[in-house]
């Protein structure tokens, strides 16, 4: 946010190095081995880093907690939460907020921009050939039971294109720093993303309750997501209309997500919608109002593939519209993302993601995976089982953090019983190396520590791609947690884009 420049006095030793700066103003702070999303020195970051630290320290531990709290009340207040369920329960929660920024420089953002838009291009190419001629297939580019054989592959979708052949509208995009500091990809979510509502209102928080920490710094703004997935949602319509009537389509309140469906109806400015408010008539979609039925030309949906329309996929779903595929492939709607997105999203597909990206853009990938080892594959299989005790276990077809095993971490019992799942269905698994997550600043129980954290950029794609800056960063609360999900247990914090390079210079 743009702010008055403020006179800034650096508590700190004369001719003192940063990292003794952050050692005199937090003596108990140490981020070990991880490298320190703020105290760790990095090109560009200038002045900001020495100023959170200062200023953290000025509010002091206990008007921090108070200031925090406060924080909390506002998201209960204002419903910002998320439902988990369990067999016999179901429990609304908050995510936990964090304080204390995560801060990115205008250079590492740059990188993280470019990487994630030629990541969605790639995704989009991919899905397109998939559901086309099958190139990446017939050239040995990723083997056909990985596609074809995928549980989220939708025949359906076959010779279907769709408007700038664009997929995936949202997408999600997970993104880890490793203990050098090098950015890594660790998942893409191509199908219905969540969590973009924690980003805005994220900062709608620091600048309610932490004023004085952001006084000063310019910082690339956030509150532009809405406007820009309505915009993208218009160019995709059909019709070439001037004002298309885009609706977000919602599983309904008992979704563990239902906050953000509201949140994104309420910042896109369009009716947020459940199945039984829309109905299909000659191939066209419409929306049921005390005025008649009104012409529906584009769909946000948050609902999964097989609930959308009874006709072609579960025909005792209840949550879709009857129809509503058939008016799709007659061009009278867009939906967004697009049927059978979830493809490019599986794990064991995400492994082949550098080769796809120059296969179909001859380029690079400008962040890389984290190496991943494929259980379907004999290679794959054998290096996982044999080193099960030092690779994090995943399994293909999960989400939220549920079924992972961290081999270091885990017991005996643990690594049996995976060795055993992993044995008895090894296509449904993936292991990568234990990767040691970068560190944020936290505030915790026991002060200010370090916790590891990851972030997901939202990318926004009608006709073209835009990268709302900065993303979900994802800490795991507990301590020595490398799991961030909010399901288990995971919080956020503000993610900080600085708007320009901060030097010294900039001391008045």
């Amino acid at each position: 946010m743009a702010g008055e420049a403020t006179a800034i006095h650096i508590l700190k030793p004369e001719g003192a190095e940063l990292k003794d700066v952050f050692r005199y103003l937090w003596p108990d702070y140490d981020p070990g081995r991880f490298f320190c999303e703020l105290t760790t020195p990095r090109p560009g970051a200038g002045l900001v880093p020495r100023l959170l630290a200062e200023r953290l320290k000025a509010i002091g531990l206990e008007a921090l907690r108070a200031r925090a709290s406060a924080a909390e009340t506002d998201l209960i207040d204002l419903g910002v939460t998320f439902t988990v369920y369990s067999d016999a329960t179901a429990i609304d929660r908050i995510l936990p907020f964090d304080c204390i920024p995560r801060v990115l420089t205008a250079a590492e953002w740059d990188l993280l921009e470019r990487a994630c838009i030629q990541r969605v291009r790639a995704l989009n190419l991919f899905l397109g050939d998939i559901y086309g001629k099958g190139l990446v297939v017939k050239d040995g580019i990723i083997p056909a039971e990985l596609v074809y054989g995928n549980a989220n592959y939708r025949p359906e979708m076959k010779c279907f294109p769709v408007p700038h052949g664009t997929y995936v509208h949202v997408c999600g995009i997970d993104i880890i720093r490793d203990e050098k500091g090098d950015f890594r990809v660790l998942e893409d979510n191509a199908r219905t993303p969540s969590g973009v509502s924690y980003v805005v209102e994220n900062r709608h928080l620091m600048l309610r309750t932490f004023p004085d920490l952001m006084a000063g710094i310019r910082l690339r703004p956030v509150d532009d997501y809405g406007r820009r997935l309505r915009a993208a949602m218009a160019e995709v319509a059909p019709g070439g209309l001037d004002d298309p009537e885009v609706v977000l389509l919602s599983p309904g309140i008992y979704n563990s997500a239902y906050f953000e469906h509201v949140f994104l109806a309420r910042e896109m400015g369009v009716p947020l919608v459940v199945g039984a408010d829309l109905m299909v008539e000659n191939d066209r979609v419409y929306r049921r109002t005390t005025a008649g039925p009104r012409p529906v030309h584009a769909i946000y949906r948050r609902l999964n593939d097989d609930f959308l329309d009874p006709e072609v996929f579960r025909p005792d779903s209840m949550l879709g519209v009857p129809g509503l595929i058939r008016a799709w492939k007659a061009g009278n709607v867009a939906i967004a993302n697009a049927v059978g997105t979830g493809v490019a999203d599986d794990k064991a597909v995400y492994a082949y993601m550098p080769r796809i990206i120059r296969y179909y853009l001859d380029e690079e990938p400008l962040i890389h995976n984290v190496e991943t080892h494929i259980c379907r594959e004999p290679e794959g299989l054998a290096y996982t089982l044999a080193n099960l005790d030092k690779l994090v276990v995943k399994p293909v077809g999960e989400s939220g953090g549920y079924g992972i095993t961290i081999g270091p971490r885990a017991s005996l019992e643990e690594l049996a019983a995976a060795r055993a799942s992993i044995e008895a269905d090894p296509a449904n698994w993936i292991s990568q190396p234990m990767i040691g997550l970068s560190v944020g600043p936290t505030l915790t129980e026991d002060g200010i520590a370090p916790r590891h954290l990851d972030l997901r950029p939202f990318i926004v794609t009608g006709q073209e791609s835009w990268v709302l800056p900065g993303g979900l960063s994802r800490v795991a609360m507990k301590r020595g947690s490398l799991i961030v999900n909010s399901s288990q247990g995971g919080g956020s914090k503000d993610t900080w884009v600085l708007a320009e390079r901060f030097g010294e210079e900039a001391l008045p």
